[in-house]
């Protein structure tokens, strides 16, 4: 009896190559069924994996046949009292059948195609979302992938250069070791004169002699430092993350916005926080909610807080400077993403709003996108003041208003740019 091993390493996934193959094929139509997925379902759910419903169109594979119609066949009908062997049987008309299906003919010459239903992992479902996108003006040594390193201290060590000889601790080591070496001597010392005032036989008397004297010398001579009292400061390599990318999201939560327009706001701020979870490593998140006022949240807080309030739009922008310049130094590229239904407490707040992104705001960080989420057909305060000082390089604003528009708009302001970095 003969044995077959399979010694395929993919032993769990024979068909891995197969499918990476189909999915090329339909990579158009899943792209093209992204938007309703984001319209239909909920975005934190996409993190899991998804379903797309891709056209049976271009899933055809092309086979070869015999024409019923032409050529000679030989065939064997049992039960036949009709014909004997030689004799020709005529071909069946076609067309000529009847059906016998439940549903009612039509004479609709359109066309339609059933539906293949795709379902992807999670891998491959973000793929598709978000390999086209990237955070513009991104310096171009933070995009690399590699790590550079800094000398941080990571305690001391025996072995050193004599530069780098930390005086204060090997002091304490040598102090330290000539009190426990002293102490012991002490005792020795006290023992042995015990004896001495014991002893009897002058022969032992004099070897006692001898051997205290010889300990006496011993714990006066204790030298000062020793190889082993010796400290050196340690230093380690520690890697810096060289993709150093801060997103602030800033999300109004005023009653003016209603649960649609929070619904949306929530939409696009969880895609984005799965866009930059995903694609950057290094990349560090801050959460600001306002009303009236503003604080800096969690992102559970963030999400799912139902506190609400007034509208006054500029403490958040203040709230954002404030945390920028106290955390983040020239070093970190700045982003900000912030959502709105564009109401604000009078026109003063967008005036002061236009005047805080002009002059401290933008000119610090890498890129702003403003998301107004109404379909009033008059432009609103902060949306005129914004307008003024708007463009697709540092400041993008856009509207929303249905989930549908979500991923469009999405893939406008952070689609991958040609850049030219010195």
């Amino acid at each position: 009896m003969s044995h077959i091993v399979d010694r395929r390493k993919n032993d769990k996934g024979k068909s891995t190559g197969n499918r990476q193959k189909f999915l090329k094929r339909v990579e158009n139509q899943i792209k093209k069924a992204i938007p309703d997925i984001i319209s239909q379902e909920s975005i934190k759910d996409s993190q899991k994996g998804g379903s797309v419903k891709v056209p049976v169109r271009g899933l055809d594979e092309p086979s070869f046949r015999h024409d019923p119609k032409t050529g000679k066949k030989q065939i064997v009908k049992p039960g036949n009292d009709r014909f004997n062997e030689g004799d020709r049987i005529p071909k069946p008309k076609g067309g000529a059948g009847q059906g016998s299906g439940p549903g009612k003919g039509s004479n609709d010459p359109t066309v339609t195609e059933d539906e293949f239903t795709v379902v992807l992992s999670r891998d491959e479902f973000l793929k598709y979302f978000f390999d086209d996108l990237a955070l513009p003006n991104m310096v171009r040594k933070l995009m690399d992938s590699t790590e550079n390193f800094e000398m941080k201290r990571a305690g001391y060590t025996r072995d050193s250069v004599p530069s780098r000889l930390n005086i204060k601790t090997s002091y304490q080591q040598s102090l330290g070791r000539r009190l426990a070496l002293k102490g012991v001597f002490d005792k020795k010392l006290q023992d042995m004169e015990e004896q001495l005032a014991n002893a009897t036989d002058p022969l032992h008397r004099a070897t006692l002699e001898l051997e205290i004297e010889k300990v006496r010398r011993q714990a006066n001579t204790i030298p000062f430092f020793e190889d082993i009292d010796l400290r050196y400061n340690n230093f380690e390599q520690v890697p810096i993350p060289v993709t150093s990318a801060v997103m602030f999201c800033i999300m109004d939560v005023s009653a003016s916005m209603g649960f649609h327009e929070k619904d949306i706001a929530k939409r696009f701020f969880t895609l984005l926080y799965i866009f930059l979870t995903r694609q950057y490593k290094n990349v560090e998140l801050v959460f600001i909610r306002h009303h009236t006022e503003a604080k800096e949240v969690n992102e559970e807080e963030f999400f799912n807080s139902r506190e609400s309030g007034g509208t006054v739009v500029a403490p958040s922008l203040k709230l954002m400077d404030k945390i920028r310049r106290e955390r983040y130094d020239e070093r970190w590229n700045v982003y900000c993403c912030q959502a709105s239904d564009g109401d604000v407490w009078s026109k003063l707040d967008a005036e002061e709003c236009k005047q805080l992104l002009q002059e401290a705001v933008l000119p610090e960080i890498q890129y702003m996108a403003y998301i107004e989420i109404n379909n009033k057909s008059k432009e609103s305060d902060l949306w005129q003041a914004y307008k003024k000082i708007s463009n697709d390089e540092e400041f993008s604003i856009r509207h929303i208003y249905e989930a549908y528009e979500i991923w469009p708009v999405f893939q406008g302001l952070f689609k991958r740019r040609k850049e030219a970095v010195s």
